[in-house]
């Protein structure tokens, strides 16, 4: 399958303005959000493409001085899928079309992988995302940054076939009593990675959002509220840990991540 990896990147973030642009200092020095999720793109196997998509001048001319492509979006798209189907429209040709949002710089390669290999083994699927198992101290930071009141990571519960029953960024399902830091628990992190084939990105954009999606500000949601299935899959961090960077308390944590210190 030709697949092109797309990284959606606006720089007026409700919650986090200009994140795209924020340092990450790790080993190898300092680098930007969006140079790191770049990074972790062009780690992946089997991709024939790889862009960044904004309407940021600022983000553009910074992605083009590292050495990314850049495709230029509309200012009026509503979240990264809408951004992902201009891309696709402006670059035709693609079987797959691969969402890694640019929050995400920790996202190994083989989680990626896995969503092109499921896409491929299950031809009748129009939209993948990763599925990771939390941990008792992944699932313990889910749910203290809840209790803060801070919108952290989202989670998912899914049905017998694996497709979406529900995305939130409440922790569900709910779950009794302590876990020990590395046991497994019920619940499951979502990992802010989409595959789509090109047909689901145009219906994708005929549909208004949602009560659901607007709720719950996850554009993933627009797909299960208009009756369009999202097949989850697992995929194992393999002992490294994963976290998104959705406002400024995660930058220490990446930080620490990437120093190998957390």
């Amino acid at each position: 399958m030709k697949t092109l990896i797309a990284i959606p990147a606006r720089y007026g973030s409700t919650r986090y303005p200009g994140k795209p642009l924020v340092i990450l200092r790790g080993p190898d020095g300092e680098k930007t959000l969006i140079r790191r999720s770049w990074e972790a793109a062009t780690a992946v196997n089997g991709v024939d493409r790889v862009v960044v998509a904004t309407d940021d001048d600022r983000i553009a001319d910074h992605a083009r001085g590292f050495g990314a492509e850049v495709v230029m979006t509309s200012a009026t798209c509503r979240n990264g899928t809408e951004r992902c189907a201009e891309v696709a429209e402006k670059l035709p040709g693609h079987d797959l079309i691969i969402n890694l949002q640019g929050d995400t710089p920790l996202t190994p390669p083989w989680f990626v992988e896995a969503l092109t290999a499921a896409m491929a083994d299950n031809p009748s699927a129009a939209v993948a995302t990763p599925v990771l198992r939390c941990d008792g101290r992944a699932l313990a930071g889910l749910l203290a940054y809840r209790r803060a009141g801070t919108v952290g990571g989202t989670t998912v519960v899914f049905r017998a076939d694996r497709t979406a029953l529900y995305f939130s960024k409440e922790v569900i399902p709910f779950t009794a009593g302590d876990h020990a830091p590395e046991a497994p628990t019920p619940v499951f992190h979502h990992i802010g990675v989409y595959a789509y084939r090109a047909d689901a990105l145009s219906r994708y954009v005929t549909w208004a959002p949602g009560v659901l999606e607007e709720r719950e500000g996850l554009e993933q949601l627009r797909f299960l509220e208009n009756g369009w299935p999202v097949l989850c899959v697992e995929v194992d961090a393999k002992g490294r840990r994963f976290w998104e960077l959705n406002n400024p308390k995660d930058v220490p944590i990446i930080e620490q991540i990437l120093s190998g210190v957390a």
